[in-house]
């Protein structure tokens, strides 16, 4: 896979995961409502896509050592992949109760972080056990803190 698709796949990948369930707890711990939820997960798919996709854009300008096709590669990969990975996260939440879908999207989103973790470990030829841990503590930070959010905001503006 060429450079230009690998930077933006990983940074839309883990930039979905971690935005869009950062997200979905938030909303749901304080409001504790469906719709709330599918709304912030639109809104991750198209803005911050969009946004991720034109800082992506920018910082690889910045380098000044790519050329114009690998920046847009870069771009286009990354508004991509953060679109749809923000999507599949929309999936449990439509199916299933608010409830259970919070613990399937948990479970989903940090499976595709260790996942791409362990890859990103193999090409670098190091441990894969050290990057997966890092990177899941992190994701677990942001869930924790979310939720943590979510729950004060409900309980002091409510």
């Amino acid at each position: 896979m060429k450079q230009s698709f690998k930077t933006g796949f990983s940074f839309g990948l883990t930039s979905g995961v971690i935005t869009t369930l950062g997200l979905m707890v938030g909303l749901h711990a304080g409001t504790h409502s469906r719709l709330a939820v599918i709304g912030g997960i639109a809104t991750i798919a198209v803005a911050d896509a969009l946004s991720d996709a034109l800082g992506i854009h920018i910082a690889e300008e910045s380098k000044n050592n790519g050329n114009v096709s690998e920046i847009w590669e870069s771009t286009i990969a990354t508004f991509a992949a953060k679109f749809l990975i923000a999507l599949t996260f929309a999936v449990p939440v439509i199916l299933l109760p608010l409830d259970q879908a919070m613990t399937v999207s948990v479970g989903w989103g940090l499976t595709l972080l260790a996942m791409v973790s362990y890859l990103l470990a193999r090409a670098q030829q190091i441990p894969a056990w050290k990057v997966i841990a890092e990177h899941l503590v992190i994701g677990v930070s942001v869930i924790a803190i979310t939720h943590y959010m979510g729950d004060w905001i409900h309980s002091t503006l409510s």
